[in-house]
């Protein structure tokens, strides 16, 4: 047993989580940290679905008529649950996702934060009233709970999209079937516990507000096909939004899609440097570059492009690479095999583009044979080839150049997605130029921010191939409930709209 899947146990029983629900199953849960077996996860079948998805269709029939400041309490019960649960949820997200343990932490900080959201969102779904060209008439709009919310996620925030989307379903009336990664599947298991303890504190919420599903893709895609699934929420690559979306819209059902992210920066000659230098070593290398949100592309005047360029080398080279789990450490592991062998290939590309490669390299492989972990990579290209337009979901940074800001804003454009974007200017003009609609496209733009860390009170998501769905803040929790417009007379007259007469 390795010193990783040592501390399972443990950590599982204080989560709340037995060890048969993670040791006698056929799935294989491997940590990224060293490859150890973490535990065999019991997994359900594409005919199970339909049995999992009636239940929760059940509870969604009751809960909806539950007021929705009740409903809130649930959240909020939820939200105690998981701040008392926080060092070990960090812990068990850096063991199984292989993030650095502060961002672990970070990660249920995020589900807390979006609780408390939910909780004060309990008491806002409203709607407008209208003004009617009738005499005696009222318009208004109300908000229904809509059905059960199917979430798929994906391995690299294996509980914050979740809960996303899941404290805005409970608050809005509805129930939840989440199938997690498979490649993730011990935090779902966590957070299903955790919720348990929170329902059973509140007393009277149904038993399958919470489904979890654990499988591979059939399993998914039959979620995904389900008839009483109203909402499909769904995070991961573009590949899979393409399979997903006209499923759904084959039955006139929702999705709501985060797919991927080619996310740039641009550097502009009165950008501060020391406060860029900083930002872009976060969102390009954090979590190991494997956020829909890292900085994937370099935007830099030619003025100053050596100038940066030569700072960021010394910073990477400075990085802590290593185990996520000790302290100091700023690099941990890709989650796989797959991930480095995706990263060498886009390397590869790269340089028969003419880039030049700095870093890239496997690393720490005497000490952890079995885990992939590796530097992170500069890459300066001579233009925004096919290969810097694809996203390769590892720490590879593309550092291109620009003369006129023009060309810098439709260079971060020129790509099929449109997640996040930001710009280092003290400029003000160019800074609200990139805010307007003539500036960046994504669906998140920042100024003197970088591209990755998003704030749950606005809401999250991008546009082209990102998918077009927005979750967690602002007015996201529309897309979980359904909109009715009504017409109330109370006059003894029956007027018609638009002067239409129709006596008899």
């Amino acid at each position: 047993m390795s010193s990783v899947n040592a501390l399972l146990p443990s950590l599982m029983q204080r989560l709340g989580v037995t060890g048969s629900a993670y040791s006698t199953g056929t799935l294989p849960v491997h940590s990224p940290i060293d490859g150890c077996e973490l535990g065999r996860v019991p997994t359900h079948h594409p005919h199970d679905v339909a049995q999992i998805v009636d239940a929760a269709h059940q509870s969604f029939l009751n809960w909806r008529n539950t007021p929705a400041p009740r409903r809130g309490e649930l959240i909020r019960l939820l939200g105690e649950e998981l701040r008392a649960s926080k060092n070990d949820m960090g812990q068990l997200v850096a063991l199984e996702a292989g993030k650095i343990l502060s961002e672990g932490l970070g990660e249920v900080q995020e589900m807390i934060d979006v609780c408390d959201f939910a909780v004060g969102l309990s008491r806002q779904l409203y709607g407008l009233t209208i003004a009617s060209e009738r005499p005696g008439h009222r318009m208004m709009e109300t908000w229904h709970p809509l059905g059960v919310v199917g979430v798929i996620s994906a391995f690299n925030f294996p509980v914050a999209v979740w809960s996303w989307n899941f404290a805005l379903a409970i608050v809005c009336g509805d129930a939840v079937v989440w199938k997690p990664s498979d490649k993730t599947p011990l935090t779902a298991l966590a957070c299903r516990a955790i919720f348990e303890r929170a329902a059973k504190r509140f007393g009277d919420a149904p038993t399958t507000l919470l489904q979890v599903l654990i499988g591979a893709a059939d399993v998914g895609e039959a979620l995904v096909r389900h008839p009483k699934v109203a909402l499909v929420s769904a995070t991961g690559s573009t590949r899979m939004g393409r399979e997903v979306a006209p499923i759904v819209a084959r039955r006139f059902a929702r999705s709501l899609l985060e797919l991927g992210g080619n996310n740039a920066v641009i550097i502009t000659p009165s950008a501060d440097l020391d406060l860029a230098v900083r930002a872009i070593l976060f969102a390009a290398v954090g979590t190991a570059g494997q956020r829909c949100t890292t900085t994937r592309r370099l935007i830099v005047h030619r003025s100053i492009r050596e100038t940066l360029l030569e700072r960021l080398k010394k910073s990477y080279q400075a990085l802590p690479i290593g185990n996520p789990l000790t302290a100091g450490t700023l690099v941990g592991p890709l989650i796989g095999k797959a991930s480095f062998d995706a990263m060498q290939r886009a390397l590869d590309q790269a340089r028969a583009e003419g880039g030049a490669v700095f870093g890239g390299e496997r690393v720490l492989q005497d000490q952890f044979p079995d885990a992939y972990y590796v530097r992170p990579a500069i890459v300066t290209m001579p233009a925004q080839t096919d290969t810097v337009r694809e996203e390769t979901f590892a720490p590879i940074l593309y550092v291109l150049g620009y003369d006129a800001f023009e060309e810098a804003v439709a260079m971060q454009n020129d790509v099929p997605q449109g997640l996040s974007s930001a710009i280092f200017s003290n400029d003000l003009r160019e800074a609200e130029i990139f805010l307007s609609a003539c500036g960046s496209d994504c669906g998140i733009a920042n100024v003197n921010i970088g591209t990755s860390g998003a704030e749950i009170g606005g809401a999250f998501g991008g546009e082209k191939e990102t998918g077009g769905g927005r979750e967690s803040g602002s007015d996201a929790w529309r897309a979980y409930m359904r909109r009715a417009t009504n017409t109330v007379n109370y006059s003894r007259e029956l007027p018609l709209a638009q002067g239409v007469r129709f006596d008899v």
